[in-house]
This record gives structure tokens, C-alpha cells and sequence, in this order.
């Protein structure tokens, strides 16, 4: 019979990939922190239904993100009667320009990046959190990638 192991062994093992995510969606800092804390909290009070043998990594990685999402919602700006000018910082221009190149792209080849290149999962871990294979998300993430140095290179060959 597989039991799961003890929660403090998860936390250790798995609590950097976790800060990771947490990290990667809210940015570094204390709302990290915070949705890191509400995760395992959360997965305390869940962990002794969980099923044995289950992947402790994706079920974390799912609590976290909604945590995340949690904590970005809490902090959504309050609706305005007008809005306010735009203003374009220089520093975040470049910043900017990511952003939307990454708009570019699909959902599955963001997702992929994401987990590959910011949380640091392997190709053969995704297809827990995504679905498919880890030879279609390879796939995924180089076209992505391809699409991100084509759209790079235009912009530097502009300016």
C-alpha cells in the first residue's frame, strides 16, 4: 500500500518550486510570500484526502496558482468614473514590448514557457499540469521561442 509522505517532507521538497510559481505570477515580494504561506496552509487542511501515490507536485502547483490569482484579484484596482491618461514609463518600455510579443503567442506555447524556462520543470512534468506529451510541448515551447527572436530581431532591426 503507497502512502503519501509526511507534509513537512513535502513542504521541503516541494516548497522552492511553489515559491517559484508563486513568484513567476505575482512577482517577488511579500504577495509571493503571502500566496507561498495560503498554499501550504490550504494543502495542510486538504492533504490527509488526498490520494495516495497522487502527484503532490501538480496538486501544489494548481493551489498555488489560485492563490495567486486569489491574491491578484484582491488587489485589482477599484473602478473609476474616468480614466486616467496613459503614461508609458522609458524603464517599463522595453518590459512592454515583452508583454505583448508574449501576447503573441499561443496559450499552450506561454504556458509551456512558463513552466519550463520560470518554474523549471522538466519537459517529461508538464503534461501533468497541461495535458499532451512532453515531445508536443518541446515542440510548443520552440515555436514560441522561435517567434519570440523573430519578433526581437524585427524590433532591433527598426530601431
Amino acid at each position: 500500500m503507497t502512502t503519501n509522505p509526511a507534509f513537512e517532507l513535502v513542504v521541503r521538497r516541494h516548497g522552492p518550486s511553489v515559491l517559484r510559481m508563486c513568484t513567476a505570477l505575482l512577482g517577488p515580494g511579500p504577495d509571493a510570500q503571502d500566496a507561498w504561506s495560503e498554499t501550504f496552509l490550504a494543502a495542510l487542511r486538504a492533504y490527509p484526502a488526498l490520494a495516495p501515490g497522487a502527484n503532490i507536485e501538480a496538486w501544489l502547483i494548481t493551489i498555488a496558482r489560485h492563490k495567486a490569482i486569489d491574491i491578484l484579484r484582491a488587489n485589482h484596482p477599484v473602478p473609476m468614473d474616468e480614466l486616467p491618461e496613459t503614461v508609458v514609463l522609458p524603464e517599463l518600455t522595453g518590459k512592454l514590448e515583452m508583454l505583448e510579443s508574449l501576447a503573441s503567442l499561443s496559450e499552450l506555447q506561454r504556458k509551456v514557457i512558463g513552466y519550463h524556462y520560470l518554474l523549471g520543470f522538466p519537459y517529461a512534468q508538464i503534461p501533468a499540469f497541461l495535458g499532451g506529451n512532453p515531445a508536443s510541448l518541446r515542440r510548443a515551447a520552440a515555436d514560441g521561442i522561435k517567434a519570440l527572436r523573430s519578433q526581437h530581431q524585427e524590433a532591433e532591426e527598426e530601431s
